[in-house]
This record gives C-alpha cells, sequence and structure tokens, in this order.
C-alpha cells in the first residue's frame, strides 16, 4: 500500500481507528489539528494521544457504572437554586459531597415534601461516589421491595439480597409513597441490618421517624429498623414547595397568550359600511 505525505485528516483519523485505537474521530481530528499548529513532535503526539485514549476510557467506563448503578438522568448540582428552599443546611449538603460518610459507613437521610431536590441531590451523591470508584446501586424502595418478593426460593432471595447489601453505597428513593407490608418491612430491616456500619445507605423520604409505622403498618421491626439507620446518620431537611410545580408555573406563563376574538360586525352595521 502506498502512503501519501499529504493524506487528508479524516482519512489519518480512520486509519488510526482502524488499528483499534478507541479513541472518538472528533478527538483524533482536533488532535491532527493541534499537533499541526503546534508543531508537536512525534513522541509529544503520542503522548496527547495516550492521554486521550485514556480519558475516554475512563468516561466510557464511568457511564456503563452509571448505567448499571441505575442512576438515570438527572440535574447536576451546579443547576441546584439554593434561593429555593425556605430551608436547607447548604453546608451539610457540601459536606455530603465530599463523600467522607461513606468511607465511615455512615447513612444520608434527605426528608422533605415531593419535589424540593431530595432525589437529585441522591443521584448526585451517587455519580459523585461512582467517579470516586465506589459501587453504588440506585433504587426506589417499592421497586427493590419488588425484587426481592418476587423471588421463589430462599437461595434466590439470599443471591439478590446481595445486589443491594454488597454496593458501597445504596440509594433508596421514595420511602413513605406507598404502604408496604409486614414482609417488605423485614426485608428492609435485613438490608440496613446487613449493611451497618460498614456501608452506607442514602433514603429519601417525606415523612418524619414517627410516621414510618404508617408506612409498614403492623410490621414489629419499625423501631429496630429506625434505630440501626439514625446511629450515624447525617439528617437534611429540605423545606421547599415544589421545584416542579414552579418549573411548570413559569412554563405557562412564558407562553404566548392568546389574542381576544374579535367579534364579527352585525348584518345591519355591515350592510350601512357597504
Amino acid at each position: 500500500m502506498t502512503w501519501s505525505l499529504m493524506m487528508p485528516n479524516d482519512d489519518v483519523a480512520e486509519l488510526v481507528r482502524s488499528l483499534g485505537v478507541r479513541v472518538s474521530r472528533e478527538a483524533l481530528l482536533a488532535l491532527i489539528a493541534h499537533a499541526t499548529t503546534a508543531r508537536l513532535s512525534p513522541v509529544q503526539t503520542f503522548e496527547e494521544l495516550v492521554a486521550i485514549a485514556h480519558r475516554e476510557r475512563a468516561e466510557r467506563n464511568l457511564a456503563a457504572r452509571a448505567k448499571a448503578a441505575t442512576l438515570g438522568t438527572f440535574k447536576p448540582l451546579e443547576r441546584f437554586d439554593w434561593n429555593h428552599p425556605r430551608t436547607i443546611q447548604r453546608e451539610l449538603v457540601e459536606e455530603l459531597m465530599t463523600l467522607d460518610f461513606v468511607a465511615k459507613g455512615h447513612n444520608v437521610l434527605l426528608r422533605g415534601p415531593s419535589g424540593v431536590g431530595k432525589t437529585m441531590l441522591a443521584q448526585n451523591l451517587g455519580m459523585l461516589a461512582l467517579q470516586r470508584g465506589h459501587t453504588v446501586r440506585f433504587t426506589t424502595l417499592s421497586a427493590a421491595l419488588a425484587d426481592l418478593l418476587k423471588q421463589e426460593s430462599l437461595p434466590a432471595l439470599e443471591r439478590r439480597l446481595r445486589k443491594y447489601t454488597a454496593p458501597s453505597l445504596l440509594i433508596l428513593d421514595e420511602i413513605g409513597y406507598l404502604p408496604c407490608s409486614r414482609q417488605s418491612a423485614d426485608l428492609l430491616y435485613n438490608i440496613i441490618s446487613r449493611r451497618h456500619e460498614s456501608r452506607s445507605l442514602v433514603l429519601t423520604t417525606n415523612l418524619p421517624f414517627k410516621q414510618w409505622s404508617t408506612v409498614f403498618p403492623g410490621a414489629a421491626c419499625v423501631s429496630a429498623l429506625i434505630d440501626r439507620f439514625v446511629q450515624h446518620c447525617h439528617i437534611l431537611d429540605i423545606d421547599a414547595d415544589s421545584w416542579r410545580q414552579k418549573e411548570s408555573l413559569a412554563m405557562s406563563e412564558a407562553r404566548p397568550k392568546p389574542r381576544p376574538e374579535t367579534a364579527e360586525p352585525s348584518a345591519p352595521a355591515a350592510a350601512k359600511k357597504r
């Protein structure tokens, strides 16, 4: 094969990718342009290529781990409006974002009405933990319990429990939105007990602890469940109106108002004009 000294950049990029170098075409074209204008040496160009390959591999790995953790899509913390809540401990949020609580195996409770940002904050904690190399699992409480309750044997249940007991950080969203059975309460107690003082658990809820018994009516383990969870727990209370309702209202007000319809002139008036 004859090689041209003036091969187009697109062809060079495709040739590099054909060798198995897992770097995006756009990144390769940017590197070629930079190497040309900056007059990089061959060694410098290869160093840049290796750095880009490592960075893109890390990004792919993080995306795959985030998908496995079922974090979903969410607003980054940088877009959180700190002026919206009437009450929120910003200092505690910033402390939690250091992930010191994960290193210590402590728990976090995010509590407040619907639509105030509890889930978004929990998802940001999950993403930060993934970026630091921790294993993470995010799910609603109802989905986790439904997953466990459908197991048909004790060995199958034990295997599935590891899905919720093994990750460094487990996030259970929306405690209190749906009532649960006594068996569900026992499963949640099992998860909390196995993670106690070793792996961190983040819960989001709209209920104070004294009302948790209404979520698990008749369950005898609720007090013990709460006792273990709160022993090493950071509690963040958020008092605010629903952010989703605020955004919906803003969108409604931003829509152009329909013009009032002009009434058709009456028949006699129309005749006079003629």
